[in-house]
C-alpha cells in the first residue's frame, strides 16, 4: 500500500542554490517541450508522447551545456509530467498544460537514489538536507517530490510503499450521512454540527494591510519581492489552519464511524459565483471529502458519494415524499403528508446516509447500523413545503 508522508526541510544557502539549478532546469525543461509540442502540431497536427520528449534530452543537454548541472532523471520526471499533463487533458480529467513561471511554486521529483534518515534526506546534486521526519517511515521509497512555496519554504514528500494490500471494504458497524455547508462545515445524520472556522475572515485586516503594502511599491524592486513574501506568509498560514483543522475533523468522524456516506458537490460550478466564490473556497469542501475517502481506505471502511442531483434537502426523512421548491432561506420546515418538521441540514444528511446505504446494499437492506434505508412510502414529486423559519444563512 502506497503511503505519502511531506516533511519540512532546512537547506543551507548552497543547497537552496542547488535546489534553485534544479528548478530552473526542469522548468525550463517542461517549457521547451511545450513549445515544441504546440509547434508541430500547428505544422503537421501532430504531436510528442513520453518517449519522444524524453530522447530530445541527448540533444538539447549538447546544445546547453548548463541542463548537466541538473539531475538527469529530475528532467526526465519533468516531461513525464508534460505528457501526464496532456493524458489527462485529452480525457477531460484536466485543463491544456500551461507553461511554468519561475515566479509560482517550484517542484522537482526523484525516482531513486534518496535516501532518509532520522534528521536528514540525501537528494542527488544536493547533498544531505536537515530534515524534520515526525513520523517513522515504513516500506521501500518510491518517489521524492520536493517543492518550494510561494514563501521560501521547503517540503519533500516522500512515497512509500510497505508491499501489503489496502483491507478489505467491510460495511459492519455506525452509518453516517454528512451534509455540508457554510455555517456549518459539517452537519452528520445523528444531529452533530461543526462550525465553520472561517479561516479567511479571521486574517483579512492582517492580509488586507500585507496586500495594500505589496501594491505600493515599486515593480521589480527588492521591497516588492519581500513584501510579496509577506502577503505569501498570510496565505500559507490560512492554507495551514484550514488542513489542520479539516485533517482533525474527518480523523474524529472516520475513527467514530464504518460507513461514510456525503453528497457529490458542483463545487467549480459554485466557484462561479461571485456571492459565493470567497466563502466556498474558504471552507474547503473538496479537500474535506477527499481527507474523508483516503482515511477511509486505509482502514477498510466504506466511502459512498451520493450524486449531486439527489433531492437530499427537499425530501422528507420520515415519509419520503419529495418536495417543490425549498429556498435558501429556509432552514426548517414541515412536511405537508406527514406533519413531521425537520431542521434542513439534519433532514439532508439523513437522506444522504439512507441513499449512500442503498447505494451499497444494491437496493436492499444494509448490515450497517444507520437506521431503515426503505421509504416507508412511495415519493410525491408535486408536493410543497411549509417554511416554519426563516433567516438568512449558508447553504
Amino acid at each position: 500500500m502506497l503511503t505519502a508522508t511531506r516533511i519540512r526541510l532546512y537547506p543551507t544557502a548552497d543547497q537552496r542554490q542547488a535546489l534553485a539549478v534544479q528548478f530552473g532546469c526542469a522548468r525550463w525543461v517542461f517549457n521547451n517541450a511545450l513549445a515544441e509540442n504546440q509547434r508541430l502540431y500547428q505544422e503537421t497536427g501532430k504531436s510528442l508522447n513520453y518517449f519522444g520528449m524524453a530522447g530530445r534530452l541527448t540533444a538539447l543537454k549538447k546544445e546547453h551545456e548548463w541542463l548537466k548541472d541538473a539531475d538527469a532523471q529530475v528532467l526526465q520526471l519533468s516531461v513525464q509530467r508534460l505528457a501526464r499533463a496532456y493524458e489527462n487533458f485529452f480525457a477531460k480529467r484536466g485543463r491544456y498544460p500551461r507553461f511554468k513561471s519561475k515566479h509560482d511554486h517550484q517542484s522537482i521529483s526523484y525516482p531513486q537514489r534518496v535516501k532518509v534518515e532520522a534528521d536528514r534526506i540525501y537528494l542527488p546534486k544536493v547533498g544531505w538536507t536537515r530534515a524534520v521526519v515526525h513520523r517513522e517511515l515504513f516500506g521501500k521509497v518510491k518517489t521524492v517530490a520536493v517543492s518550494m512555496n510561494a514563501c521560501g519554504q521547503y517540503h519533500a514528500s516522500i512515497l512509500t510503499d510497505d508491499g501489503l494490500e489496502a483491507p478489505a471494504v467491510s460495511t459492519e458497524g455506525k452509518a453516517i450521512g454528512i451534509d455540508v455547508g457554510l455555517t456549518h462545515l459539517a452537519i452528520t445524520s445523528d444531529g452533530s454540527k461543526f462550525d465553520n472556522p472561517r479561516h479567511l475572515r479571521k486574517h483579512e485586516r492582517n492580509l488586507k494591510r500585507k496586500q495594500q503594502s505589496l501594491s505600493r511599491k515599486k515593480k521589480g524592486s527588492k521591497s516588492r519581492a519581500k513584501a510579496k513574501k509577506l502577503v505569501a506568509r498570510v496565505h500559507e498560514r490560512i492554507a495551514c489552519a484550514r488542513k489542520d483543522h479539516l485533517h482533525k475533523l474527518s480523523r474524529r468522524i472516520v475513527n467514530e464511524n464504518q460507513v461514510i456516506c456525503v453528497e457529490t458537490l458542483n463545487v467549480k460550478g459554485m466557484m462561479k459565483n461571485h456571492n459565493l466564490a470567497k466563502a466556498v473556497a474558504d471552507v474547503g469542501w473538496g479537500m474535506f471529502t477527499g481527507f474523508l475517502r483516503y482515511k477511509t481506505e486505509r482502514e477498510g471502511k466504506a466511502f459512498v458519494q451520493c450524486d449531486r442531483w439527489f433531492p437530499s434537502s427537499k425530501t422528507c426523512s420520515a415519509c419520503g415524499s419529495i418536495h417543490g421548491k425549498l429556498p435558501l432561506d429556509v432552514r426548517s420546515w414541515v412536511c405537508d403528508d406527514c406533519g413531521t418538521q425537520h431542521d434542513r441540514d439534519i433532514n439532508a444528511a439523513i437522506n444522504i446516509r439512507d441513499e449512500g446505504l442503498r447505494m451499497l446494499a444494491g437496493g436492499w437492506l444494509a448490515s450497517a447500523a444507520g437506521g431503515s434505508v426503505s421509504p416507508t412510502q412511495r415519493r410525491k414529486p408535486l408536493g410543497k413545503a411549509t417554511a416554519s423559519e426563516s433567516r438568512s444563512s449558508g447553504l
